[in-house]
């Protein structure tokens, strides 16, 4: 999902670069929109494995 996030991120940077701004907008919405769905998912995972971990082992 971070690769996604970075490759969205990449394609704003060069749109706005050549004055697409609507797509670089567009484009960093969902790039911003990955990368928060991404620290998410890593909290929540995160928080699971250590009240949970022992009992998966």
């Amino acid at each position: 999902m971070l690769k996604w996030a970075l490759f969205f991120f990449i394609i704003s940077i060069i749109a706005g670069f050549f004055g697409f701004s609507g797509i670089s907008v567009a484009t960093s919405g969902i790039a911003r929109i990955l990368f928060f769905t991404a620290i998410i998912l890593f909290v929540i995972f995160l928080v699971a494995g250590i009240l949970f971990g022992k009992a998966i082992l």
